[in-house]
């Protein structure tokens, strides 16, 4: 069974802790923490570093990295500040991690995804100008032209007075007037005496 080292409370050490076997560190320690075997962390304790150990069992304060080649637990009340990489990581309830947690074979954010075979990325082609249609003239607009007035009326010399006498004289009488004269009575001419026809046809001779 491998040794165990111990940094009891009220111990500050500043600087990096390296060595072999599993360590126990209750005080306070300024730096990073590299070993083969496991790292327990006790509630009172502080760490401004990097941790690496087999196995990580932090209840207390770290403002750096955590690192378990084997597995990783966040106690509760602990606090961490950097990203937690192991094979197996628990984080107990009331824990505080501020960082990113990633398992050991997951692929970083950056490495690209890989492809199938046979399936070639085709480089992007600039897509073509978008055509713009002619312009289209405006139509040109003619002026209206106005229509010429009316031709005047013809002069006539005579007055209307005996234009309009001369057209009631030439105008045949109405219907009527016609009826009235044809029933009239023919004329009264006096009977003349036998002298005085003999006398006529004296006159005459």
């Amino acid at each position: 069974m491998a040794a165990v080292s111990l940094i009891g409370r009220g111990t500050v050490v500043r600087g990096n802790v390296r060595g072999d076997g599993s360590l126990e560190i209750q005080g306070r320690v300024e730096g990073d923490v590299t070993v083969t075997g496991d790292v327990v962390l006790g509630e009172e304790a502080v760490v401004r570093g990097s941790i690496t150990g087999a196995q990580l069992n932090i209840a207390g304060t770290v403002q750096g990295d955590l690192r378990g080649t084997e597995s990783l637990l966040v106690e509760r009340g602990a606090r961490v500040v950097g990203d937690l990489t192991s094979p197996r990581i628990g984080v107990a309830p009331g824990a505080l991690v501020r960082g990113t947690v990633r398992t050991d074979g997951e692929a970083p954010l950056a490495t690209p995804v890989a492809r199938r075979p046979g399936l070639t990325a085709q480089p992007l082609r600039a897509a073509a100008p978008a055509v713009r249609p002619a312009p289209v003239a405006a139509p040109k607009l003619e002026p209206v032209k106005a229509a010429p007035p009316p031709p005047p009326p013809p002069k006539v010399d005579a007055p209307l007075e005996e234009a309009d006498s001369e057209e009631m004289e030439s105008e045949p009488p109405s219907a009527p007037a016609a009826a009235a004269a044809a029933k009239a009575p023919p004329p009264v001419v006096p009977a003349l005496g036998k002298h005085a026809k003999a006398k006529k046809k004296r006159r005459d001779g």
